[in-house]
């Protein structure tokens, strides 16, 4: 059984099984949809099944203590980070069933070491990092960020890493693409676009005016100086939803500007383009119309079809819906961040979207960033490798100083 994000499962596993000559005699058979096919797949004989991780639990309880799959890879094993979710329980209440586990990930570690015990465990049910992430803690991790009794976060102690790392050294391995393959360079492009005089203004009364909203508390908790930097995101792109709304309001159109200027310069050249809100897609969709492109948004396997056969001049994509997984280097070679979001996870996978395996071209990837504004601070704290959320929590409030004079 392969566990896969969605669109990998729908696409990724059957279609790459068929590139690959000693494998084009196994049957793959993908575990989707409805109820009625889902359980129709699961009573056809195949060698591979493939199913999302959004029905694991389903999977889980369908079979209960009958389990039949002796080998089981979770493709983005990342995604079971959370021993909370769901997802983890599912597979935790089968694994002693299991007789063979493979975890397949780019991303490890996302927010810190903490991430690794769910992971971990479903390898080898606790055997390396303490059979309960409470003991985790507490053997390799020291409070970091708290507020009273509440800790938010956790720092590893000193050594730990290196403890850690030694503890699991013998189940997991470490594969760089560019040290096993002839992968071409990648090249980053960050342009900065100047707002106007009146937009910059308005976002310079925008933010002042939100921060002074906060003044009174003592500490921001993670919520609000989420909420606080999503609204200032959303400002820098172009738009802002209304309160409690899909509706939003346009409140400049120099980034839309700087994209297309960015679209034109590639003269003619696929672009791969990642947007961060619903409203950067609908005013992408409307400036990109006006340039009479070929455009496509990454839904389903046709779309993947369609671009990676060069059907396409424009692909967009969310971030989250396109980072795990997806084979598009054969599509283009350049990549377009509209938007940006803190998860360095996504941002990560996502890139490698094109810059992978296969991938004959240089790749560029542009960042189209917001001069002045928090687009700044995301993607200083992406070239830092560091986006946790105590991250965001320190940019925040340095701009709040910064903001009131103080």
């Amino acid at each position: 059984m392969v566990i896969a994000p969605k669109k990998v499962a729908e696409d990724t596993w059957t279609r790459e099984q068929e590139k690959w000559e000693h494998l084009k005699n196994l049957r793959v058979i993908p575990v989707l949809g409805s109820l009625k096919k889902r359980v129709m797949a699961l009573n056809t004989p195949s060698d591979i099944y493939v199913i999302n991780r959004e029905n694991v639990e389903w999977l889980v309880d369908y079979y209960k203590n009958d389990w039949p799959f002796d080998l089981v890879v979770i493709d983005e094993l990342s995604s079971f980070k959370n021993p909370q979710s769901k997802r983890f329980k599912a597979m935790k209440r089968v694994r002693p069933l299991i007789k063979k586990i493979i975890g397949l990930t780019g991303t490890p570690a996302p927010n810190g070491y903490i991430d690794l015990w769910a992971q971990v465990y479903l390898l080898d049910q606790g055997e390396r990092l303490e059979q309960y992430i409470t003991h985790y803690r507490k053997k390799y991790f020291d409070p970091d960020k708290r507020n009273q009794e509440i800790v938010f976060s956790y720092k590893p102690k000193e050594s730990s890493v290196e403890l850690i790392k030694n503890k699991i050294s013998d189940i997991c391995i470490s594969l760089s693409a560019q040290d096993y393959l002839n992968m071409p360079e990648l090249i980053i492009d960050t342009k900065y676009v100047q707002l106007d005089n009146k937009a910059k203004y308005m976002y310079d009364v925008f933010e002042r005016e939100m921060f002074l909203q906060l003044e009174n508390e003592d500490e921001i908790d993670v919520a609000s100086a989420a909420a606080l930097t999503n609204k200032l995101l959303q400002f820098s792109n172009g738009a802002v939803y209304k309160q409690e709304s899909d509706e939003f309001v346009e409140v400049h159109k120099c980034k839309i500007e700087a994209f297309k200027e960015l679209i034109e310069a590639l003269q003619g050249q696929p672009a791969l383009v990642f947007y961060n809100f619903k409203h950067d897609l609908v005013r992408l969709e409307k400036a990109l119309k006006s340039m009479k492109l070929r455009v496509g948004i990454l839904k389903s396997s046709e779309d993947i079809a369609k671009w990676n056969n060069r059907e396409l001049d424009v692909l967009l994509a969310h971030p989250a819906s396109a980072a795990y997984g997806l084979n598009l280097q054969d599509g283009g070679n350049h990549i377009i961040w509209f938007g940006l979001n803190w998860s360095l996870e996504l941002y990560k996978q996502a890139n490698a979207r094109l810059y992978r395996q296969g991938q004959k071209a240089t790749v560029v990837v542009h960042h189209l960033v917001a001069s002045g504004c928090v687009d700044e601070n995301v993607l200083a704290a992406l070239e830092e490798k560091d986006t946790n959320q105590n991250k965001l929590l320190e940019i925040l409030k340095a701009r709040i100083k910064q903001v009131k004079g103080e």
